[in-house]
């Protein structure tokens, strides 16, 4: 745990070195981001105990349910509707381009700091459970998670389908692929 603290202090450290240049802006902004993540990251064993758990998406369950079905789809603007849906769980879909504003290069090394400090701190504060793995099954932890990974694959499969679906019926994107374009 002193680690954890002692990279904190220096990433602070650094960002207040480096607040006038854009570099310094990125490294506020990964001390930032260990911030806002730290309560998380700190309570990591709740989830082990499955006394807090991360909340599906209703979008994901139906997809759960059912990744192929085509009730009220019948336009291209519903279709892409439900495509944002997906996407708002899912995030970005593999087929979307990178941002034109993307991340400059110390924007990324800050957001890396930052997820390895939160790792850290996550791995120290469920470290010192023994028996995690079977305290997980014991909880039903477990199964919620393996629950999660369902519902994100479902989602995801039916993302798929949806955009082939908007192909088939010659809609724009994000109805369909982004590389699609459309016969007139």
């Amino acid at each position: 745990m002193r680690t954890v603290v002692c990279v904190m202090l220096a990433i602070g450290g650094l960002a207040g070195g480096l607040a006038g240049c854009n570099a310094g802006r990125s490294a506020v902004g990964g001390a930032e981001q260990v911030g806002a993540g730290f309560a998380a990251a700190a309570t990591a064993p709740l989830e082990d105990f499955n006394l807090r758990r991360q909340i599906i998406p209703t979008v994901l369950l139906q997809a759960e349910a059912n990744p192929y079905d085509l009730r009220n789809l019948n336009r291209c603007s519903t279709i892409g509707a439900e495509v944002a849906r997906l996407d708002e769980a899912l995030g970005p879909d593999t087929d979307e381009p990178p941002r034109q504003d993307g991340p400059y290069l110390s924007e990324r090394a800050a957001d890396a700091a930052a997820k390895a400090t939160l790792d850290a701190i996550r791995d120290t504060a469920t470290d010192f459970i023994p028996g995690r793995s079977w305290i997980r099954r014991l909880s039903g932890a477990d199964q919620h998670s393996k629950h999660v990974q369902s519902a994100i694959q479902a989602g995801r499969i039916r993302r798929a389908f949806l955009k082939g679906m908007g192909m088939q019926r010659n809609c724009t994107p994000p109805a369909a692929p982004s590389w699609f374009r459309p016969h007139r």
